[in-house]
């Protein structure tokens, strides 16, 4: 029954407003609550709240549906250093709305969470969906980046030409469609540095992701760890052409072809733009 309950509290909250035009987007979680670091260290983590709820609330503002998975269908986690009014333009008002509907949704209850798994997902049909979005918050960067039933959905979306949107560490999740994403992040893991891989959906996009001059900057996140390597870095040797801002923690939004691209938490709502004007 969970799916049917998945798809029927999307359905219920996506009826903010009627229309008879509503798409139905798979937002795609990791269900990691950690990121290890160098040296055996652990960060503790999840997605970030404005990077989930910012476009979550536009969707079903617009009267759209949204589905919730992660690989195996456990509830995601909040990265508790994102629940901060910073994320929102210090609005506390905003922050306690998108607080409160992440509350409605149950999305990382750990006995009522709507999410389901990507194979799930997969047994439903990607035809049912109309586009694809993945936040960030370190997350992704645990299991995501090489997740082969992620893989595989985005490579559905792929070949359909659907809307694809992620912002922050989300786009590192593009890589989980190279030939062999593990062998890849292991010589950057080891190396520094990876070999490309011929045959990956995205080589030669334009797309951001968080910079390495924004990780260097927030370093301090980390508790005194460090990553094993950075999203840009490695997007750029799989084969993307990277687009930064100008000034670090500046929205950046990148369109190309069926992919969005944001930068940075405050690239979300720039993304759910994007994304919105392709539903119509």
């Amino acid at each position: 029954m969970k799916p049917i309950r998945t798809l029927a509290l999307a359905t219920i909250l996506g009826l903010f407003t009627v229309s008879t035009q509503a798409a139905n987007i798979l937002v795609v979680l990791s269900d990691s609550d950690h990121l290890d670091l160098k040296d055996g260290k652990v960060f503790p983590t999840g997605f970030y709240l404005n990077e989930l709820m910012q476009p979550v609330k536009r969707l079903l503002d617009a009267g759209h549906q949204v589905t919730f998975a992660t690989p195996d269908g456990m509830a995601p986690t909040l990265d508790k250093s994102s629940d901060d009014k910073m994320y929102f333009n210090n609005d506390e008002a905003a922050l306690q709305v998108h607080r409160a509907l992440l509350e409605k949704l149950q999305l990382t209850s750990r006995s009522s969470s709507p999410v389901i798994s990507l194979a799930r997902a997969e047994q439903i049909g990607y035809d049912h969906f109309d586009a694809l979005y993945i936040p960030g918050g370190h997350a992704p960067m645990q299991d995501l980046l090489t997740d082969k039933a992620l893989g595989k959905a985005l490579k559905a979306f792929h070949t359909k030409n659907k809307t694809t949107a992620l912002v922050c560490h989300g786009p590192i999740s593009l890589l989980s469609t190279l030939p062999d994403a593990a062998k890849f992040t292991q010589q950057l893991t080891s190396k520094g540095h990876a070999s490309s891989q011929a045959g990956w959906i995205y080589a030669g996009y334009r797309m951001t992701v968080i910079s390495n001059a924004e990780e260097e900057k927030a370093k301090a996140l980390l508790n005194g760890g460090a990553m094993k390597f950075y999203p840009q870095t490695a997007l750029e040797q799989a084969g993307a052409k990277f687009s930064s801002n100008d000034e670090p923690f500046t929205s950046h939004i990148v369109t190309d072809r069926e992919l969005i691209t944001g930068q940075n938490p405050a690239s979300a709502n720039g993304v759910a733009d994007e994304l919105l004007k392709r539903l119509k």
